[in-house]
């Protein structure tokens, strides 16, 4: 009974730890894109991000400069795959011009959305 209170004791430690862990690796990599603009490599992973608690990827057009707060928990990728992996599919949809839309610049990692969602606006009301 004893062996399996300290066994349970010592796994929450170590969970603990991890989080910990993960969210500073987390940290030191926004820390670094969103003060020196990079190096984008090494990254930390999807899952760590999350499991730290920084689950939204803030985003900047290379073009137009619109930012853009991304869920990480949305992306269609495997949880394992680092965030520098995920630049060169994510493109603006601000400024696309066809089949061409410019790649976007990843600038920190966040807990909460920064970045409000446009405003939808109704053409009638705009011309008012």
């Amino acid at each position: 009974m004893a062996a399996k209170i300290r066994a349970d004791g010592a796994r929450a430690a170590a969970t603990k730890a991890i989080r910990e862990a993960d969210r500073a690796e987390a940290d030191a990599w926004s820390i670094r894109m969103e003060g020196q603009g990079g190096p984008a490599q090494p990254s930390p992973t999807i899952a760590q991000c999350l499991n730290g608690g920084l689950g939204w990827l803030e985003v900047k057009c290379n073009r137009c400069d619109t930012k853009a707060s991304l869920p990480l928990d949305a992306i269609r990728r495997p949880r394992d795959t680092p965030l520098w992996k995920l630049e060169a599919s994510l493109k603006c949809r601000s400024c696309r011009r066809g089949r061409t839309a410019p790649p976007v610049h990843m600038i920190k990692l966040t807990e909460t959305r920064e970045i409000t969602p446009y405003k939808w606006v109704h053409p009638d009301e705009e011309e008012r």
